[in-house]
């Protein structure tokens, strides 16, 4: 690619960066057309190197072939000359750099100090030695002073004894040596006493007037900068000449310069460290466990006694006496505390729960889930079963069940008992919010038999009464079908009014409610419910005050269609025949032929019925299995304590409801209606129905486990002949 044109090398180097992106930071480095592979084996390099030139063949690009060199343990790269002890300079450029003639003016100045800045990270204090140097640059006279002429010399021979460079290695610890004199700052870089890189920066006027310690703090500062990309998510030690900077983290008082500059150190997990000669440290000095001890020590009380939990500890027992000669696996001591890694060992005490609180429950914690309270807590300190002691404190948390209750998946399918006969056990609904027709009907009185699923839809209006209810039942309902054993429906007005109770009592009928808002259990009527929206909408067009009008058309389609869970439809299974319709107006053979003993019909009529409960409970036992799968059981006592869901449809809407509680409790279970339905002990103020079903209720855990909190008395409840029934 010709580089003379507009934006070339930088559309090169892009295409680079794409052809090898599945090799560059594994074994592959590129800068524009320069390729350097590097391995550790020779067999894994010749493989390597094969599946780079496969892929620019692929890609059409082509290599000189007199500027390439292969399997080799040297090799000159962009200035440096890459072995496998390190980085060294190239002797070219140094060569070039010796030979340069003393500078005859301010352009040679810069020449020469921009060549030998190429090669600064090779020289310790290089600001400080170029500084004569830099000084000439300023102004417009040109003048070689003999300390320029001293750093020049200087500066050659710094260059001609340039160290080798030692390669990163991130799995080790990183040491950062700093200096500060009057001209400049330096540091060094290095891991196991081999130099990685150099650092220097020459002073401007300001900040020569700094003290002696704001300049080796300013140091610091500099070099972290730097080498950021190195030491920011890694531990390093820290070495500093001045003896005065180990109190950094101690000072109360300091200037508006040094917080600045200590909250910039507080990203950085160091530890500070006088130096007064060269030595090795090992890892376990590092500053985010001495951090992590001194923070500790600060605000538990009595933290100290930790370590003498460690020796009698069922959890770090083994660890301890296996450390006290020697590291083991991951553990070992630091200032009589035990570490895994680079978290703190917690033994059985009741710092485990204070910890966990502090993560959960403290004033900048957020009472978030399990996941991310493990997470806070694993990393700064270890246990084993954290996620377990979480879970269960999470559990236990007051906060967290008032302000993130949901419904539970709780609570396995219940059907209700399959009737034995047509029209002995009905459903009952409003559909309600209808338009206002002319003959002022507004509602939907829905009547199901549970058998045959037939349904009667009776016009009414919303503010009729129990008795005008009553008396619509008998007229549609009991002068067809009579009298029925149950009547199943929910917790209307009407359905709980005294003259509706008392009158199915005593025409021997079980009235069964379901649960408040929990319109699953009686599923069958809220499907039929949301049918006749259907038929409505399909009849009744664009005269929507005239669907009363189309109500009967509408229960004989209904009527007339397949059920899914019999597979016959409603009239069939109440009369035992289907009834003719348009299409069945037609001459043809008559396609059921039916006896025309009275005994033999009977006969066929009980083995219809019998077909029909049979198919009933195999639709039930499949829909239960399937619905089963994703839902768990959940199984309380009288006088157990729950928290109550404050579901929203249930509750009144109350004021600022964004920001109210979503449960209420603890309250006492006082009657259990069934494994899916239970009463509570509700207070008066809510107003509403004290039956929940069992997805509305958790389990209240006491803080103090050992506390029992099913010892309570049983309040009895209401003996009536009307029950309340739930299903999942």
């Amino acid at each position: 690619m010709p580089f003379g044109l507009s934006n070339a090398p930088s559309t090169f180097m892009r295409l680079m960066n794409q052809v090898l992106r599945p090799f560059i930071g594994k074994f592959v480095v590129v800068y524009f057309d320069d390729i350097l592979i590097y391995s550790k084996h020779k067999e894994e390099h010749l493989e390597q190197l094969r599946q780079v030139l496969q892929t620019l063949r692929e890609q059409k690009l082509y290599a000189n072939l007199k500027k390439c060199s292969f399997l080799t343990n040297e090799v000159t790269f962009l200035g440096y000359i890459i072995t496998a002890e390190g980085i060294r300079v190239d002797p070219s450029k140094v060569e070039a750099i010796n030979s340069w003639p003393i500078p005859k003016s301010i352009h040679d100045v810069r020449s020469f100090h921009g060549l030998a800045s190429f090669y600064r990270r090779f020289i310790k204090n290089f600001s400080s030695v170029a500084a004569p140097l830099t000084d000439c640059i300023k102004g417009d006279k040109f003048q070689w002073t003999e300390q320029a002429q001293k750093s020049f010399d200087n500066l050659k021979q710094l260059l001609t004894e340039t160290p080798v460079l030692a390669l990163p290695n991130f799995d080790q610890v990183f040491e950062v040596s700093c200096d500060a004199s009057n001209s400049g700052i330096g540091a060094v870089l290095c891991q196991e006493g081999h130099p990685i890189a150099f650092f220097s920066e020459k002073l401007n006027n300001g900040k020569l007037r700094y003290s002696t310690y704001d300049k080796e703090f300013y140091a610091i500062v500099r070099a972290l900068q730097h080498w950021s990309h190195y030491l920011l998510n890694k531990e390093f030690i820290l070495y500093s000449d001045h003896e005065a900077l180990k109190h950094l983290n101690s000072q109360q008082k300091i200037n508006r310069r040094h917080a600045a500059w200590s909250e910039f150190l507080q990203a950085y997990p160091f530890l500070l460290k006088h130096r007064a000669g060269v030595q090795n440290v090992v890892a376990d000095a590092l500053s985010r466990r001495h951090t992590l001890l001194a923070t500790m020590q600060m605000k538990v009380i009595g933290f100290e006694t930790v370590k003498e939990l460690y020796k009698d500890d069922p959890d770090f027992q083994k660890f301890w006496n296996v450390t006290d000669s020697q590291s083991s696996q991951d553990y070992y001591r630091h200032e009589g505390f035990l570490f895994k890694g680079k978290t703190l060992c917690i033994p059985q005490c009741s710092l485990r729960e204070a910890i966990i609180w502090e993560a959960h429950d403290g004033g900048l914690a957020g009472h978030f889930g399990r996941d991310k309270t493990v997470a806070l807590v694993k990393e700064n300190f270890y246990w084993p079963r954290i996620e377990k002691d979480v879970y269960k404190h999470i559990q236990r948390c007051r906060v967290c069940h008032l302000a993130k209750a949901k419904s539970q998946n709780t609570g396995f399918y219940m059907p209700l008992p399959v009737p034995e006969a047509p029209w002995e056990d009905v459903s009952m609904d409003f559909v309600l919010g209808l338009p206002r027709t002319q003959r002022q009907k507004d509602s939907v009185m829905v009547v199901v038999d549970r058998f045959s699923k037939m349904a009667h839809f009776i016009p009414c209006q919303k503010t009729n009464d129990a008795v005008q209810v009553a008396d619509l039942y008998f007229k549609e309902i009991v002068r067809l079908h009579g009298i029925p054993k149950t009547i199943t429906s929910d917790r209307d007005v009407k359905f709980l009014s005294h003259f509706w109770r008392t009158l199915w009592r005593k025409m021997g009928t079980k009235l069964q409610f379901s649960s408040a808002s929990h319109p699953q259990t009686d599923g069958q009527t809220e499907a039929v419910n949301r049918i006749l929206g259907n038929l409505l909408r399909s009849f009744v067009g664009k005269n929507l005050k005239q669907w009363d009008l189309v109500l009967a058309q509408v229960e004989f389609a209904y009527n007339n269609s397949t059920n899914q869970a019999t597979k016959k439809c409603p009239f069939e299974v109440a009369y035992g025949t289907r009834p003719h319709s348009p299409l069945d107006l037609t001459p043809s053979a008559d396609k059921h032929q039916y006896s025309a003993d009275a005994e033999s019909r009977a006969k066929e009529i009980k083995k219809l019925h019998e077909q029909v409960r049979q198919r009933i409970i195999k639709q039930n036992s499949r829909y239960k299995t399937n619905r089963d799968k994703n839902r768990r059981q959940q199984i309380f006592k009288v006088g157990d304590l729950v928290w109550i869901h404050l579901r929203k449809e249930r509750f009144p809407k109350q004021p600022n409801a964004k920001l109210s509680p979503r449960a209420d409790g603890p309250f006492k279970i006082v009657q259990k209606i069934n494994d899916n339905a239970y009463k509570v002990e509700l207070p008066g103020t809510y107003g509403v129905s004290a039956t929940f079903n069992v997805a509305d209720l958790s389990p209240y855990l006491d803080d103090e486990p050992d506390i029992n909190s099913r010892a309570s008395s049983v309040q009895p409840g209401e003996d009536d002949t009307e029950q309340d029934i739930t299903m999942a």
